[in-house]
């Protein structure tokens, strides 16, 4: 009732009433299409994701803290589901393979998509049919290290150093890999001997680096940065555009004088093809939001990349830049598929 005794409300209150009430109603609608566009696109079930490398690898690492980040998000159980071998195709193949419903997702390097669909004559999936790009994570390059006790502290000493031996090891995480083109050009640019060592993992070539077994070894920025700390390795140059945060103080190959080098790797994240517009737009966003938040990026930069996290657009733009990139570079490192 009113003040006087009226059940009815005065003209001008009811509509200010009526008002609140739609404006309530319509933040109640915006946030369940906005919980819709987040939970609404992707089953309600046990999300994947299929790491490149070996459990405990860096892109391991880097998938256990965004799954962790994506159960907070949806609320789903997150799975990070290594499938180690065959420089990544047993993983991107299973991807490939997967139901497309936005459950299962890749997170992989250029050499399951760009290198090996150059390098080898017959792959178990097309890079390009069988999936669709959701983000690039972040970028970064490998570095090239060495033993502490090494008689060489930049890559100029190096190729001096090469050329008063027969030939020199280096390991890398597999044929065809970034660090192996990296390692052949640099042989064939400086003119000097370098027999490549693959190996399934970056530690196992770390561990007879240090051991004796090889000369050199290529090293994710990170892995570089805490056996450097620990005195146990050398960085002698860094690949990419750029330097990484993790190492600011090391030179890259184009600054000391190696061209072509330049090239980037990045983390990209991966579904199956044919999984829903809408999924792959949760996913994107997810990624983009997680990439930003400030304990991610420390995480990114800590283990040598470079935060990005960019819409499935930019990523295909991307993928068709660099491909004809590193074609060129494998013709010049004159690698071939195993």
């Amino acid at each position: 009732m009113n003040d006087n005794g009226s059940p009815f409300l005065p003209t001008a209150m009811r509509r200010r009433t009526l008002l609140a009430g739609l404006a309530a109603s319509a933040l109640a609608s915006q946030a369940v299409v906005a919980f819709a566009q987040q939970k609404g696109a992707i089953p309600e079930r046990s999300i994947r994701i299929i790491p490149f490398g070996t459990g405990g690898g860096p892109i391991d690492v880097i998938a256990r803290t965004y799954a962790e980040k994506l159960h907070q998000r949806w609320g789903q159980p997150v799975v990070v589901e290594a499938k180690p071998g065959a420089s990544g195709i047993i993983a991107a193949d299973a991807v490939a393979k997967a139901t497309p419903d936005g459950t299962t997702v890749m997170f992989t390097l250029p050499l399951t998509h760009i290198n090996n669909a150059i390098l080898q004559s017959k792959l178990p999936y097309d890079p390009v049919k069988d999936f669709e790009p959701i983000s690039q994570l972040a970028t970064g390059g490998p570095a090239l290290v060495v033993r502490a006790d090494a008689p060489f502290a930049n890559l100029k000493d190096l190729v001096a150093f090469a050329k008063t031996r027969p030939s020199l090891t280096y390991g890398t995480w597999g044929n065809g890999s970034q660090a192996h083109l990296m390692g052949e050009l640099l042989s064939r640019q400086a003119g000097i001997a370098l027999i490549h060592v693959a190996y399934k993992s970056e530690s196992a070539a770390h561990l007879d680096l240090m051991g004796g077994v090889l000369d050199l070894a290529w090293a994710n920025p990170a892995t570089a940065k805490a056996q450097s700390d620990a005195g146990k390795l050398k960085v002698l140059g860094i690949s990419g555009s750029r330097r990484v945060s993790a190492l600011p103080n090391v030179a890259t190959f184009t600054e000391q004088g190696f061209a072509g080098f330049d090239l980037d790797s990045w983390i990209g994240v991966y579904a199956p093809a044919h999984t829903p517009p809408a999924a792959i737009a949760q996913w994107a966003e997810a990624m983009r939001e997680i990439t930003q938040m400030p304990d991610v990026r420390e995480r990114l930069i800590s283990m040598g990349f470079e935060p990005l996290g960019n819409t499935p657009a930019q990523f295909k733009a991307s993928y068709a830049a660099d491909y004809p990139r590193v074609a060129e570079l494998i013709k010049a490192a004159g690698v071939t598929g195993q």
